[in-house]
C-alpha cells in the first residue's frame, strides 16, 4: 500500500542529510584556517603601539584583522630619548584601558603570548629585546628601525635564521596603495625612482634611520633590491641621497628639515610614470602583519632589509668622506663579521 508519510520521511531524512555534509566540513575548516593569535607588544613609546592595539582589538575586526589579539605589553624600551620616554605613562594607560595586561618585564610577557610586535621607538636595544623573543621562538614584527646601527640589523637576522624564528621589519609607507601597485608591475619594468620623506634626526642613531627610512623604504619598495653605491649631499635643512643600482639603474631620496614636506615621489617604468604616494595610514601594515602572524611568511626578505640599512649606513659613511661613493657590498661585508662577534658574545 502506498504510503505517503512515509516517501515525505524518507525525503526530508534525505535533505537533513545533504545539507548537513554541504554545511559542516565549511565551518569546522573556516575555523582551522583563522587560528586565534594572542599578541603582545614590547614598547610603549611610540603612537605606533596604541594605535595598532585598536585596530587589532576592535569590537568587530575585519576579517582580515580578526582573532588577532593584543593581551599583554611591556612598557619600558627607550631609556635617554627624552621624546619617547615622555610618552611611556600616557601609552600605558591608553592600553590598560583597553584590558591589555601590562607586564613588569619581557620573560612574562612571552609566557602569555603567540606572537610579538617589537615596538620600542629606540633601534639601540632591539638586539637585546629581539634576542629575547627569538630564544623563546615567537614570530616577530619589528618596527622601524629594526636596530640602532647596520651591525646590530645583520645580528638580529643571523639570530632568527639560526633558531629559525620568522621575522620582519618595514616602515608602513612599504604597503601604500601606489608603492605596491608599482611593485606588482602596474608601469612595467622600474627604471628608477625620485622619493621624498621628512628626515628629522636623533643624535643616537645614524642619520636616516631615525625618519628618513619611511622614504628609503618606499624607494626600495618600487625599485627593489640590487643597490650597488651610494653618494651623500647635505645640509642643515636637506639630504639627498643617490643610489646606483647593479643594472643601471639610479634611484633617489630627498630627505627634508625644517620645510613643507610630506610623502611621496615618482616611479619612472618602461610602460609609464607613477606618482607614489601619499602615506595611507598604518592599516595595511597591520593587515600584513597579522598574515604573517598566520603564515609565518614574511612579506619583506631578510636580504631587501638589510640592503635599506646599509644604504643608510652608507649614507652616513658619504657624508663623512665628503660625498664620495660608498660601495654597499663591501660595507655590509665588513659588517657582518662585527656581527657574527657581537652574536657569539649574546648567544
Amino acid at each position: 500500500m502506498f504510503r505517503p508519510h512515509r516517501l515525505i520521511a524518507s525525503v526530508v531524512l534525505f535533505v537533513l542529510f545533504v545539507l548537513s555534509t554541504m554545511i559542516l566540513p565549511v565551518s569546522s575548516t573556516h575555523s582551522a584556517e583563522v587560528p586565534k593569535l594572542r599578541v603582545g607588544i614590547i614598547g610603549l613609546d611610540t603612537s605606533h603601539a596604541p594605535a595598532f592595539a585598536k585596530l587589532l582589538n576592535a569590537p568587530k575586526p575585519a576579517p582580515e584583522l580578526a582573532h588577532c589579539r593584543v593581551v599583554a605589553a611591556y612598557p619600558h624600551g627607550s631609556a635617554d630619548i627624552e621624546s619617547s620616554v615622555s610618552r611611556i605613562p600616557k601609552y600605558t594607560e591608553q592600553l590598560r584601558e583597553m584590558g591589555i595586561s601590562i607586564e613588569d618585564s619581557i620573560d612574562s610577557l612571552l609566557k602569555k603570548v603567540d606572537v610579538v610586535l617589537l615596538e620600542t621607538n629606540d633601534g639601540r636595544p632591539h638586539l637585546q629585546q629581539a634576542f629575547q623573543v627569538i630564544k623563546a621562538g615567537k614570530p616577530l614584527f619589528i618596527d622601524k628601525p629594526i636596530a640602532g646601527s647596520l651591525v646590530d640589523t645583520i645580528a638580529i637576522f643571523e639570530l632568527a635564521k639560526k633558531h629559525q624564528v620568522p621575522i620582519f621589519s618595514s616602515s608602513s609607507l612599504r604597503f601604500s596603495k601606489a608603492a605596491q601597485e608599482v611593485r606588482q608591475g602596474a608601469i612595467g619594468r622600474v627604471n628608477g625612482s625620485d622619493v621624498y620623506s621628512p628626515c628629522h634626526l636623533e643624535k643616537t642613531h645614524p642619520d636616516l634611520f631615525w625618519y628618513g627610512i619611511h622614504g628609503v623604504e618606499t624607494l626600495f619598495t618600487v625599485m627593489g633590491s640590487g643597490c650597488e653605491s651610494v653618494t651623500r649631499a647635505d645640509t642643515p635643512n636637506t639630504d639627498l641621497v643617490v643610489g646606483k643600482w647593479k643594472d643601471g639603474r639610479v634611484g633617489t631620496f630627498r630627505g627634508i628639515r625644517n620645510y613643507s614636506a610630506g610623502y611621496g615621489g615618482t616611479a619612472f617604468g618602461d610602460k609609464g610614470i607613477k606618482t607614489v604616494g601619499p602615506y595611507d595610514g598604518y592599516r595595511p601594515l597591520v593587515v600584513e602583519i597579522v598574515r604573517f602572524f598566520r603564515s609565518g611568511k614574511p612579506p619583506v626578505s631578510a636580504k631587501e632589509t638589510t640592503e635599506i640599512y646599509a644604504f643608510m649606513e652608507a649614507a652616513d659613511v658619504s657624508k663623512r668622506r665628503q660625498g664620495a661613493s660608498v660601495s654597499i657590498g663591501t660595507l655590509i661585508e665588513q659588517t657582518r663579521s662585527l656581527a657574527l662577534k657581537k652574536i657569539a658574545e649574546l648567544d
